[in-house]
């Protein structure tokens, strides 16, 4: 297609993509795709390909691309009133509202939102919360967090520490020394085969209790975890692991913050993973599913507990040292009102566990006999498929080799469907939008096995 502009060479020049291989891409190694369009489960790029996104973007277009009841309420809000802080007392329409809406729909202990803009601002904002609470009451040492290995929590400098995937540590100098991670509860990746998924989750405890013991429970503050490890392979949790999980923290007085940034909102077929599990968190982190990524928007949802600290620390010592230029952005927060509102009136976290139960069971009834597929697990509308060397022995492919990324490829360049090649492993992952229908999981799934068959014959 011949064009008279220069943004394809722009591109290579001056825009610094995250997790690319920045080399390759400078070089023109590695394939650039400028979208300009989208509608539905699709997008569209400026060479005229349709795509089917079944990643929602990055886990966040939840409601679908296209939705003019968001764009016209981020359009109108703009018009009103583009801007203002929320410092010392000010708030807007919009992030009042919003704040009402997000309560109204979070677990009953939940007193108050913090609204940044990124889930890894938030759950920056949440080790913060945390540390300062410990401090009011007169707890110092108090102040480790406890996260898990393949666990997703953003990439900042806490926050990346959190993160337990190797890529986001090295040659950063992280993590930092204030995080521990333990077991993550990855059944298929277990050490002993033989281990059913009770004693799974009976090893995950033992390995969280001994952590607490040499660490000294005086010493841990919290405990983070999603309720379905997102970008460490999506896997749903061992039946049971949660509720053993938060025994032990309640034993030990360690706070849970879920990091609901991928399930929160609806994902799981239920309004907030916590729901799902039985999880009982002082903090949720969301982020993603707030406004369906139509605007940047993020929050920290306080229990009860937290605030009443909160609240004395401020007494104590004046106001809370803590706050971003655009926390509750006025823009953001209209996306988020308008976003919560449409998934309510479709009915779309129903939508979400129905056509999700329909795409997991699909997939598995396609592939589950295929020799190199060890796994296909999901929940709701998460879907993972998990490639391996021998089944038998569960032996895994050198990751020198990219099976996962081949698959995806050829996914996108022979099916026009969109998939996520995670990291650490041969897996891929699926998190389409809640609006995808059934024939749309029909041409998904079809779309994957010709991708399989190309890439292993």
């Amino acid at each position: 297609m011949l064009r008279n502009d220069q943004l394809d060479q722009w591109d290579r020049e001056n825009f610094f993509h995250p997790s690319t291989h920045l080399a390759e891409f400078a070089r023109g190694n590695v394939p650039q795709r400028i979208v300009t369009g989208g509608s539905g489960s699709h997008i569209e790029d400026r060479d005229g390909n349709r795509l089917l996104d079944a990643f929602a973007g990055l886990y966040c277009v939840n409601v679908g691309y296209g939705r003019p009841e968001i764009a016209d309420a981020i359009a109108d809000q703009a018009k009103e009133l583009a801007y203002y802080h929320s410092y010392v007392g000010h708030g807007t329409e919009a992030s009042i509202t919003l704040a009402k809406m997000v309560l109204d729909r979070a677990p009953n202990n939940m007193s108050k939102v913090y609204f940044g803009l990124s889930g890894s601002d938030a759950n920056e904002t949440n080790i913060k919360l945390v540390w300062y609470m410990n401090n009011i009451l007169d707890r110092p040492e108090k102040k480790k967090i406890i996260s898990r290995w393949r666990g997703y929590h953003g990439s900042g400098l806490m926050t990346g520490s959190l993160t337990g995937l190797e890529l986001f540590h090295k040659k950063f100098d992280l993590p930092l020394t204030q995080v521990i991670h333990t077991e993550a509860p990855y059944y298929f990746r277990r050490d002993d085969l033989d281990m059913s998924e009770q004693q799974f989750v009976t090893h995950c405890v033992a390995e969280l209790e001994a952590l607490i013991a040499r660490e000294g429970a005086d010493t841990i503050a919290a405990f983070i975890g999603e309720p379905v490890l997102g970008t460490g392979g999506i896997v749903p949790p061992p039946e049971g692991y949660w509720p053993a999980i938060q025994a032990v923290l309640d034993a030990h007085d360690i706070l849970l913050i879920a990091d609901e940034v991928v399930t929160g909102f609806g994902r799981l077929g239920t309004m907030f993973g916590s729901d799902h599990y039985g999880m009982r968190p002082d903090i949720i982190t969301i982020a993603k599913g707030l406004t369906s990524a139509y605007a940047p928007l993020s929050g920290s949802i306080l229990s009860d507990k937290v605030w009443t600290v909160l609240e004395q620390g401020t007494d104590e010592n004046g106001p809370i040292g803590h706050g971003w230029t655009y926390s509750a952005h006025p823009i953001g927060a209209a996306a988020g009102v308008a976003n919560l509102k449409l998934i309510d009136s479709l009915d779309l976290v129903t939508q979400a566990g129905d056509v999700g139960g329909y795409l997991n069971k699909t997939m598995a009834d396609a592939l589950a006999d295929h020799p190199h597929v060890g796994d296909i697990r999901g929940e709701g509308m998460l879907c993972a498929v998990e490639f391996v060397k021998d089944r038998d022995d569960r032996s895994f492919f050198d990751p020198a080799d990219k099976i996962g990324p081949q698959v995806a490829a050829a996914l996108l360049d022979q099916n026009k469907v969109i998939a996520r090649a995670m990291p650490q492993g041969d897996i891929l992952g699926f998190a389409p939008p809640f609006c995808l229908t059934h024939d749309e999981v029909d041409h998904v799934v079809a779309a994957t096995v010709r991708a399989v068959k190309t890439t292993f014959g």
